[in-house]
Formats: structure tokens, sequence, C-alpha cells
């Protein structure tokens, strides 16, 4: 059996392939009446279009998206949501090699050692080209949530990390790293450059916060909000860790460093930390939803690395074709949408026990 789905609600499934004629998804769950337009969900695709920039890869795909089901007159009338985005722009045959070697890093062994087959091609489904699908119906799940505001960030590449003292918000949307901080986006652009003439890659890290999320969503135990949020954002292709609030950091601190403590305020408690990150017992607290993402460097490489063949024979491989030198730099609005398709299901679930 194969899985993928995800959410309880709200739901989507994900189908197609990096190489194949289009991907998309299936939304279902999604309440009915809501605005809906293909207008509405193509902004945050262009925010994650590959070929914009040098620092990314040069496959240039339109990524345009079409609404085939679940829509009528301009509003969601309640049944499964289906959304297309046709594949134009593939280069099959820069993976020839790829179907004599498996890629170190890569999924290919692996997807060979479970179904004894694969698509070589990109990666299959395998590839980060799938995420379009998921940004696409992350654009749905924030028409259910639009009390809350989400916005992620390029924190760190190769190592390289943002001077928080320098944080600018309207900086994320004026460079092409989705950086908050002017001076390291300078910085990256000669290490990405770097790293792709090397014929190498780079790692990094995703910051995303959603605020004006109300007190109350989530559920102890088995449908943590950080839980869902945590298996969300590793679903990612080539997420390696996710952090909620401090994270690995708050095993540094003492108890009292580490308590969010509050005081009374005027629509509630006042919180004088978020070291939790917004949860607690696996419920919002109403103060903003914090995460980190770690993007591990892309494993498609022009540099020859060992390997094997797929007879077990030694062999180097040296990926050709056009990749990001950096695939953490697309993933902030991948981690956006992952935020809202989980907020949103969350949502229609503690409305579904609590009224």
């Amino acid at each position: 059996m194969s899985f993928n789905s995800f959410g309880r609600v709200f739901r989507f499934t994900t189908w197609g392939e990096s190489h194949g004629p289009a991907l998309g998804a299936v939304i279902d769950g999604c309440p009915p009446g809501l605005h809906l337009r293909e207008g509405d969900i193509q902004p945050f695709l262009d925010k994650r279009r590959p070929g914009q920039s040098r620092f990314t890869t040069q496959r240039q795909e339109p990524d345009r998206v079409r609404i085939l089901s679940g829509v009528f007159e301009g509003r969601t009338t309640g049944t499964p949501i289906s959304l297309m985005i046709e594949n134009v722009d593939q280069r099959s045959k820069d993976y020839s090699e790829v179907a004599q070697a498996y890629r170190p890093g890569h999924a290919d062994y692996a997807y060979d050692a479970k179904y004894g087959f694969r698509d070589y091609r990109g990666g299959g489904r395998s590839s980060a080209r799938e995420t379009a699908a998921r940004v696409a119906a992350g654009a749905v799940a924030r028409l259910v949530i639009p009390e809350v505001r989400i916005r992620a960030w390029v924190e760190a590449i190769g190592g390289d990390a943002i001077n928080p003292a320098s944080f600018d918000a309207e900086e994320i949307d004026r460079n092409p790293f989705f950086c908050p901080d002017a001076d390291a986006a300078a910085r990256w652009e000669g290490l990405v450059d770097g790293a792709r003439k090397a014929g190498s890659s780079l790692g990094a890290v995703i910051a995303c916060e959603a605020m004006d999320v109300p007190a109350g969503w989530g559920a102890p135990l088995y449908a943590k909000l950080d839980s869902e949020l945590a298996a969300a954002c590793m679903s990612i292709n080539a997420v390696k860790g996710v952090e909620i609030g401090d994270g690995f950091a708050a095993a540094a601190l003492t108890g009292e460093q580490n308590a969010d403590a509050m005081r009374p305020g005027a629509d509630g408690p006042e919180f004088l930390a978020n070291h939790a990150g917004g949860i607690a017992g696996g419920i919002s607290t109403g103060q903003p939803v914090r995460l980190r993402v770690a993007f591990k460097p892309t494993s498609s490489i022009l540099t020859p690395v060992s390997t094997i063949s797929p007879t077990g024979e030694a062999a180097q491989i040296a990926t050709k074709g056009r990749h990001d030198p950096c695939v953490g730099i697309r993933g902030a609005p991948v981690v956006e949408a992952m935020m809202a398709l989980v907020l949103a299901d969350q949502k229609l679930l503690h409305r579904a026990q609590v009224g």
C-alpha cells in the first residue's frame, strides 16, 4: 500500500510524476460556499515556480493551475476539488545515466528496494516537482482559515544564517531567496553561485510563522498540532528535520527559562515568551505558531559520487540536467502550504468536536 494523502477532515491527495504529462491534487472535505477561482491559487504557485532566477533550476514550467471539479460559479460545492498542473518542459533524456546507477542521497535505491521498479525520469514521485501540487492545495486551505496569516522565509543557506536583528518582513519578497535580511541575501548570491559552478549543492533552513491562530486548535496525544505539523513538513521531499518553537535549543534551558510565563491581559492571558512555538499539550495557545525546517543539499549534483548500479556493480554518477543548487530556496512556499493545510484541518476538527 502506498500513501499519497494527508489530513483528517480537510484531506488532500497529490498525484503525478516529475516527467509525466501533469501533476495535481484532489482535495476532499473542503467546506462549501467558499469563493475559489484559479486566480486565488496562481500567486502561490508563482512564488514556487522554477526558473525565476539563476539560483534555482532552469526548468521552465509556467505552473498554470486548472480547477477540474468541486467549484461551480466561482464557489466550492463541498465535493472533491481536483487541481491539475501540466508539465511542459521535461527533458527525460538528461536522466539516462540515472537509469544505470543510483544517485546517493536520492530515493533511487530505496524506491527500487521497495517496488522493484522505478521511474528514473527526474525521480518520479520523489522529485521536488511534486510540491507544486501541495502549494496549490495549500492555497485552497488558506480560504478555510482567513483569520490566520502565514509567512515563511529562508533563515540559513549552507550554514550561513541571517542576523535576527536585521529581520525585515518586507524584504522577503524583494530577493530570490525569500530572505528577510538584505545583507544575508547578498552573501548568499556568491554562496549559491559557487556551489552551482562547482557542480555541488547546499542545504537550507526555512522558518515559518502562523499568526492569529486562535487558542484551542489541536488535540492531546495522537492529533497534536505540533505532531501534525512535524509530519506534514517531514513529508516534504529533502526535509530532514523539523523544530517547533525553540526545538532542540529548549533542551539546553532550565525550567524557568523555558516557561512561557503569563500575566492577565485585556483579552485573556498575555504571554511573556514563546519558547513552545504557540503550542502546549498539542493545542494552540493563541500565540504565533512557529517552526523551522531543515532541507538537505540537493542530491542531484554534477560532482561524481561513488554508487552502485541496479545490478549491484560499482559505479560513479554525476547527475546531468537542470537542478536546484539549493532546493531549500523554493521550500518557503511549500512550508507555508503545509502549515495552511494542517491548520485548516485542525480548525475543522476543532469545530467538529466542540462546535
